[in-house]
């Protein structure tokens, strides 16, 4: 399992974990609030007994009596009594200021309250019917809806959660901005100390390569100048790493010509069995860095020759889009394929199907192109087995600053 790999498996698995936690707690505020919802519902019961009594028996004695009172004012939630057709007989926990049943006679009533209060606890308890005499045909109905405390307990755990929420994803995006941004610092003193590095073995290298031109008289040489190719190439290499953390120069060039000079370096290098083929405009200009972006093609390239199993054909097609100022750069193999699923995956830094891969390549080419070029690459298509299509998208004319990163 590639680093990548395990790292989405840690994400998975913590992820499973929050969700659990989370779950856990809803389904126990839920039990909490049934339980005390059904306390509650005990209480409107007995409230609405002692109503019953005080109005159904007239003849009680004064001791029931101020126990059946002491009863019906001990209720902590909002109540009301009706009739069938609405009208209000009793309340309780309601605002006082809004009801004339009792004090200043001057209050007017806010019918408008009453009648919102009571649509509220209809929506929420079905009815507590009593029956003021035997036949049962004089009946009232106990309203009620649930207490501050429970409304607050129902709501308290989702805003809690998503309190949490929103803090973890703050604290995520600081943390993965910090990473980041450390991560670009490793790139950039990694490339500029092998830039480093590689520059007097190649100052050597280029000296020996002119000692054997003169000594052997060997100018022409066909070997001697592949092997100053190679140093020179070399010598591109340390340029492209010393560039690294610096802001480009980005010039308008041919793209067909930069695409195929390159072509025409590597197939030298490539396997046999392998046709490169290149067409498309031949005339459309981009602005991009010759060293930076010679590197992009020679990763795709590369990962398209290793993707091939024996003979195959790699193909890049060079379009122009005139609305957007947008030149499109086609690279197609003929190799395995990549899943869908694995369509972003496969640019994040160490994700590999090889076993002696660092997976950089791919990662290391979207930053070139989207950090230095200010363009955009992806996964244009591909199906297992049958191949892979990589598109590149470049500016064609020069309305913007690189940034350093």
């Amino acid at each position: 399992m590639n680093p990548y790999q395990q790292k989405a498996r840690w994400k998975f698995i913590l992820l499973a974990f929050a969700i659990l936690i989370a779950g856990a707690s809803l389904w126990y505020t839920n039990y909490l609030v049934k339980n005390i919802s059904n306390v509650e519902r005990v209480r409107a019961e007995l409230w609405a007994q002692s109503i019953r009594n005080i109005v159904g028996m007239p003849d009680i004695s004064d001791e029931y009596m101020n126990f059946f009172s002491t009863v019906r004012d001990s209720l902590a939630i909002p109540a009301i009594v009706a009739d069938s057709t609405d009208n209000i007989f009793f309340y309780r926990g309601l605002d006082d200021t809004k009801t004339p049943f009792k004090g200043d006679i001057n209050k007017k009533y806010d019918a408008p309250y009453f009648k919102s209060q009571l649509k509220e606890m209809k929506s929420q308890h079905q009815p507590i019917v009593l029956n003021l005499n035997s036949s049962g045909d004089k009946k009232w109905y106990v309203y009620y809806k649930d207490s501050m405390l429970l409304t607050q307990l129902r709501v308290f755990p989702y805003i809690q959660l998503t309190v949490i929420a929103i803090f973890l994803l703050i604290a995520y995006a600081v943390f993965n901005s910090s990473r980041k941004s450390e991560q670009n610092q490793v790139w950039v003193g990694m490339a500029k100390e092998t830039a480093h590095q590689l520059g007097t073995p190649i100052s050597a290298l280029m000296a020996w390569v002119e000692l054997l031109k003169s000594k052997f008289n060997a100018e022409d040489d066909p070997l001697i100048l592949e092997m100053e190719n190679d140093v020179k190439r070399l010598e591109m290499v340390a340029d492209r790493f010393s560039k690294i953390g610096s802001k480009p120069i980005l010039e308008n060039y041919v793209i067909y010509d930069v695409v195929n000079n390159f072509i025409n370096y590597f197939k030298v290098r490539a396997s046999d069995k392998i046709e490169f083929v290149l067409n498309g405009d031949t005339h459309v200009e981009a602005l991009v860095n010759v060293p930076l972006f010679d590197w992009v093609l020679e990763n795709l390239l590369k990962n398209a020759v290793n993707a091939i199993e024996g003979p195959g054909k790699i193909e890049l097609k060079i379009t122009e889009n005139l609305v957007k100022e947008q030149v499109f750069i086609d690279v197609t193999d003929t190799g395995t394929g990549i899943s869908r699923l694995k369509f972003d995956t496969v640019f994040q830094p160490g994700y590999t199907t090889r076993k002696r891969g660092w997976g950089l390549g791919l990662s290391l080419t979207k930053r070139i192109v989207e950090n230095y070029h200010r363009g955009h690459i992806f996964v244009k298509d591909s199906e297992l087995g049958k191949g892979t299509t990589f598109r590149i998208i470049l500016k064609s004319n020069l309305t913007y600053e690189p940034t350093n990163s």
